[in-house]
């Protein structure tokens, strides 16, 4: 299982120019092939918080409900889970940031090793942002290509 961070959903849906748009692609690609993406809730919802500035309802409502099916991934938990988005206490976000770490890189830090914690792979292209943070190996697109 490849845990896909937000920042490569985001290149791909709004910065089709960015320097790493086409190793962004190809990576998504190869992951869509693979058919072990995931990503979690709290992911898609920084994703549709990011595109709300520039999508109307309608389109930000099915970015939401389409997303799954669009990059062939898995959205960690489930729809109809019951989940609490941000499960995390106030204190074990803490232990988070205590490795610094920003807010929202906790978040999707602690959304890792609840839902996904036999992921085999972290990727981001913020993988700094988490090398040596989190269980899972941390690698760029880039990198996750290369060793594939």
């Amino acid at each position: 299982m490849i845990f896909v961070d937000t920042n490569v959903f985001v290149i791909a849906l709004r910065y089709p120019r960015d320097r790493h748009a086409r190793t962004n692609a190809a990576f998504l690609r190869a992951l869509a092939t693979r058919r072990d993406g995931v990503t979690s809730v709290v992911n898609l919802l920084e994703l549709c918080g990011i595109l709300s500035f520039n999508l109307n309802d309608r389109q930000l409502h099915g970015l939401f409900v389409h997303f799954p099916r669009r990059f062939r991934m898995k959205i960690l938990p489930s729809a109809g889970s019951g989940v609490v988005v941000a499960p995390a206490n106030p204190t074990e976000l803490l232990v988070w940031i205590r490795k610094r770490m920003a807010f929202g890189d906790a978040l999707v830090a602690d959304a890792l090793a609840r839902w996904a914690p036999e992921a085999e792979l972290f990727v981001s292209w913020d993988a700094a942002h988490f090398r040596g943070k989190l269980a899972a190996p941390v690698m760029t697109p880039t990198d996750a290509l290369a060793s594939w």
